[in-house]
C-alpha cells in the first residue's frame, strides 16, 4: 500500500487542469488526496463525478473521502492495482470514455489487464441492483439459522456480505479455495447467537479478503 505521507494535496477548478497533472504524474505520483469544493461553497471546483471520470482515463481509481471543513473534501486517489477489482458502474463509464475518445493509454492498459485476466466480467453490482448468487441461496437455505441472520442484516452488511461473495477469486472459491457462500451461512449461524460484528463494503484500499467482512471469513 501506498505510504499516504508522501501524498500531495491538490484542488482543480477544472477536469481539464486534473487531466493535466495525471498526464504528467500518473506514472509517477504514489497517489493524491484530491480536494474538492462542495456546491453550496461557491468556489470553482470539478466536481466528484467529473474527477472519477478523469481518473478513470488515465487507469487511476477514488478511495475513501474526509471532510475538511464547511467548504472542501478530500479524496483519495491512488494508480489502480494489478488485480484490483471493478464496478459495473465504472465499466460502464469506461465504455463511454472509450466511444468519446477520452482514454489515455495508461487507462486503456488497466482495462485490457482486467479483461484478460476476468476481472472486467466479474465486476460487481452496487447496493441497488446487486443479487443473492444462487450457491449463497442454497448454502442460506439449508440452514434456518443462517438464512434468519442474513436476512437482519441492515442494507450496508448485506451489501457487505454479496460483494465479498461476488469478487472472490472465482465464483466457487475464495482464498486457500474456501466457498465464501457455505462461510457465510456458518457465520449467519453463529451469529445467531453472539454480537454481529459491522462489516464494512466494498473496500478502494484493501485485499478483497482482509479485515473486513468478519462475516463471511470465519
Amino acid at each position: 500500500m501506498a505510504d499516504e505521507s508522501t501524498f500531495e494535496t491538490r484542488a482543480f477548478a477544472t477536469p481539464a487542469d486534473f487531466d493535466a497533472w495525471l498526464a504528467s504524474e500518473h506514472d509517477r505520483a504514489p497517489g493524491l488526496f484530491l480536494k474538492i469544493a462542495k456546491k453550496s461553497a461557491g468556489i470553482p471546483s470539478l466536481t466528484a463525478a467529473e474527477a472519477v471520470e478523469v481518473a478513470l482515463c488515465h487507469g487511476w481509481i477514488d478511495g475513501r473521502g474526509n471532510r475538511v471543513d464547511d467548504d472542501w473534501f478530500t479524496v483519495r486517489y491512488t494508480p489502480r492495482r494489478p488485480k484490483s477489482v471493478w464496478s459495473q458502474k465504472n465499466v460502464e463509464t469506461v465504455a463511454r470514455l472509450i466511444a468519446d475518445g477520452r482514454m489515455r493509454p495508461a487507462g486503456l492498459a488497466a482495462v485490457e489487464a482486467a479483461q484478460a485476466d476476468g476481472r472486467w466480467d466479474r465486476a460487481y453490482a452496487g447496493p441497488a441492483t446487486i443479487t443473492v448468487p444462487d450457491d449463497l441461496a442454497a448454502a442460506l437455505a439449508a440452514s434456518p439459522a443462517a438464512q434468519e441472520a442474513f436476512a437482519g442484516l441492515d442494507g450496508a452488511n448485506r451489501y457487505a456480505v454479496l460483494w465479498r461473495v461476488h469478487t472472490a477469486a472465482t465464483p466457487q472459491t475464495g482464498p486457500s479455495g474456501s466457498r465464501p457462500a457455505c462461510n457465510c451461512s456458518r457465520r449467519a449461524a453463529a451469529s445467531t447467537t453472539e454480537p454481529r460484528p459491522r462489516c464494512l463494503g466494498p473496500p478502494r484500499a484493501r485485499e478483497r479478503w482482509g479485515a473486513a467482512g468478519s462475516f463471511l471469513s470465519r
